[in-house]
């Protein structure tokens, strides 16, 4: 009877995790769309040109490209958890920035921080195959890759209607309380990393226990 109600209990964990790490994923695609609907009017709210408003939506693609493989080795060196809380604190101080500035540049800065996030997906997926059982690994891992595109199509309406009917800041401010309500939902449901005896001696392995 224990052993079913312990099977059933870890059958739960594992669901919540996928649950969790999959909306972290949705939270960082949406940042890729966040200001698609904002483009024509930015360069009259920011006080610039249209050229440089579309580095709006390059900088971010452009800072995940580089990111995304750096976090990941950083993430085997340093602990996957450590490195998918940093990267969701990367994004809110992002969003922090673009919630209270009116300058370009500085609009800018945080739609680079916004863009670095998206190390967060492969590092979920990596995630997933640490810590979920072998059975459930296949449908965490395909929920954790279509966030992306989860995370686009939803991101344009939504943002669409937020950007006219409230001050376009509320985009970020939005985007901001996302990514604080993930970390506390990451160090609540996502377990810290076990080390494996063999795998102990390594260096890396070592700096992953102790940063968890």
């Amino acid at each position: 009877m224990s052993t079913a109600g312990s099977a059933s209990s870890a059958t739960r964990s594992s669901k919540w995790v996928i649950l969790v790490l999959a909306s972290c994923g949705i939270a960082v695609s949406l940042m890729q769309t966040l200001v698609v609907p904002l483009l024509p009017d930015f360069p009259r709210l920011l006080h610039t040109t249209a050229a440089n408003a579309g580095w709006l939506v390059t900088a971010p693609l452009v800072a995940g490209a580089v990111c995304a493989p750096v976090t990941g080795r950083l993430g085997d060196m340093y602990g996957k958890r450590r490195m998918l809380l940093l990267s969701l604190a990367t994004m809110a101080v992002g969003s922090a920035i673009g919630a209270v500035s009116d300058d370009f540049t500085a609009v800018l800065v945080g739609r680079v921080l916004q863009g670095a996030a998206v190390g967060v997906v492969p590092l979920g997926i990596s995630i997933m195959r640490d810590e979920l059982p072998e059975e459930q690994v296949g449908s965490g891992v395909a929920l954790m890759s279509a966030t992306l595109g989860i995370g686009g199509a939803v991101g344009l309406p939504v943002t669409g209607v937020v950007a006219q009917e409230l001050d376009w800041h509320w985009l970020f401010a939005g985007a901001m309380v996302f990514a604080l309500v993930e970390i506390a939902l990451i160090l609540k449901v996502v377990p810290s990393p076990r080390c494996a005896p063999a795998a102990s001696s390594t260096s890396s392995a070592r700096s992953a226990c102790r940063w968890p």
